[in-house]
């Protein structure tokens, strides 16, 4: 029997899947018609293409969001159209003079040094498929629930656009970790893998992504590839139905999982001890959301209520900066130092609307409030008197509720390096992903590519900051928890409670079973 044929490739989302192979096709630009109406039509399509995106924005998370209004405003510049203008008027047809100015915009884009540019040039790939579909008459079509999808790159509109529900995975033969498509697929926790170079599969084979390894494996011999499965936990490791994991010297461990919808509740893994991260600002995308208390009450009420008994942190509102609040177009364009908690205290009438609906949901379960960019204490002292105003404003109203422990996210390296002054936090977690940015000077752009660089200051920082939480609950949420590469030494730095995304899980538990409590290997390993 031939063997399946194991392809390395680059890990772009975690995660494992198995499904159908699902081949994309490049838009012809020939199967367009050859309208004697150019430019018209070009406007035409321009403008269908628009409406699409604006359906497609509709009730999309705020980091959606963010991507179609670039190609909305990408589609609305006026000097596209007319460098397109320009080829009709040399006798080019609509259609080729649009596919050429777009490409040569895109190989503009790809030639560029910051991989985050080279990886724009899906987003303009995106918006030339569209407008030819627009001009054939023939829009983008979905690709079956549960597959795989085989492709050159991936359009973000495209992923937007299907139903994930239901399982299955992205394999790029080019693609980027820094692309609009990974940073949705890693949201979603759909398993990615980028840069397999190019593969011959046929539609409809059996195709298996493996996102934790990076690797893609394919159909051989007409036989079904065996699902992938998480490697065993050694013997020595031990696990609860609580959640709580020994390492293999007996030291208990915590997991929880990061959820970024209310949705991701609803397939509560019983062997996770609660929810370590809910990104509240995933689910209120704008200033409507953020001052409707009744629609917030009821979305952290149906967590906790999901929970049960677990323990929930949610996160309040980490907006600003470069993390817009749709309708909230007076502040400062990316202005760094106004986000997180800064802002909700600048802006304290969003503040309240939140509190008040986590205080009414505090009754309904286990509930934690975590503060976003805390770098003061008086910052935490400030927000608790907040909350301790709108619970009394709540109880005048005779309205149920509940005071629950407020901590905060340790993510500036200022507050991580004075940690024993924040006597009013009643836990911290470490936030890794804005720490690293922050601690290694570095732009979003290029963190991934600082982060391995980085990875030892920030232990040790963790690791000072761990000494100075004065015994109070200390955990790990951002992305170096759930890697198990840099498991050893969040171990050796004292953490004990690391809160993953949920397809992390399995990697994680078999890594922590492997090692002792001081991040060194178990005896035969």
């Amino acid at each position: 029997m031939a063997e399946p044929l194991r392809l390395k490739a680059k890990s772009a989302s975690p995660g494992i899947a198995s499904g159908p192979a699902f081949l994309a096709e490049r838009r012809d630009a020939a199967a367009a018609p050859r309208t004697a109406d150019g430019f018209g039509a070009l406007e035409k399509a321009i403008d269908i293409s628009i409406g699409e995106l604006e359906r497609l924005a509709e009730g999309a998370d705020a980091e959606s969001r963010d991507i179609i209004d670039f190609q909305i405003e990408v589609l609305r510049d006026p000097t596209i159209a007319e460098a397109t203008g320009a080829r009709m008027q040399a006798d080019e047809n609509v259609v080729f003079a649009w596919v050429a100015t777009l490409d040569a915009y895109i190989g503009e884009l790809e030639a560029a040094d910051e991989e985050q540019m080279r990886a724009r040039a899906v987003d303009i790939l995106d918006i030339k498929n569209r407008v030819l579909g627009a001009l054939a008459g023939t829009p983008i079509a979905d690709f079956p629930p549960g597959s795989v999808f085989i492709g050159k790159d991936m359009e973000p509109s495209r992923f937007l656009a299907h139903d994930w529900s239901k399982g299955g995975g992205i394999a790029l033969f080019a693609g980027s970790t820094a692309g609009h498509v990974a940073l949705l697929a890693r949201a979603k926790s759909v398993p990615m893998v980028v840069g397999t170079g190019r593969f011959s599969a046929a539609e409809g084979d059996p195709v298996s992504v493996d996102g934790d390894a990076g690797a893609v494996i394919l159909q051989a011999g007409g036989m079904l590839i065996p699902p992938l499965a998480p490697a065993q936990a050694p013997a020595g490791g031990m696990q609860s139905e609580s959640g709580e994991l020994r390492t293999a010297d007996g030291v208990p461990i915590l997991i929880s999982i990061n959820i970024n919808d209310p949705a991701e509740i609803d397939a509560f893994d019983p062997a996770t001890v609660g929810v370590g991260l809910m990104r509240s600002e995933f689910s209120v995308t704008s200033l409507a959301d953020a001052a409707n208390e009744e629609r917030q009450l009821a979305i952290y009420r149906r967590v906790l209520e999901q929970a049960g008994e677990r323990p929930v942190i949610i996160r309040m509102l980490d907006i600003g900066g470069d993390k817009p609040l749709a309708g909230l177009e007076d502040l400062p364009a990316l202005d760094p130092g106004l986000r997180g908690i800064r802002l909700l205290l600048a802006r304290p009438e969003i503040a309240r609307v939140q509190a008040r609906a986590l205080l009414r949901a505090a009754v309904f379960g286990k509930l934690s409030v975590m503060l976003p960019m805390v770098t003061f204490p008086e910052e935490v002292d400030r927000m608790r008197e907040l909350f301790r105003e709108e619970a009394e404003r709540l109880g005048r109203r005779a309205l149920p509720h509940r005071m629950p422990p407020i901590g905060m996210m340790v993510e500036v390296p200022a507050a991580a390096l004075m940690l024993d002054t924040f006597g009013s936090a009643a836990f911290f977690s470490f936030g890794t992903n804005d720490l690293t940015q922050y601690l290694a000077a570095s732009t979003r752009d290029d963190i991934d590519a600082d982060a391995g660089k980085a990875a030892p200051a920030v232990l040790r920082l963790i690791s000072q900051a761990v000494k100075l939480a004065a015994g109070k609950p200390v955990s790990i949420c951002g992305d170096m928890a759930g890697d198990p590469h840099y498991l050893p030494g969040l171990l050796a730095a004292g953490l004990r409670h690391f809160s993953v995304a949920p397809a992390r899980r399995p990697a994680i538990r078999s890594a922590i079973t492997g090692l002792n409590a001081d991040g060194t290997k178990a005896a035969g390993e």
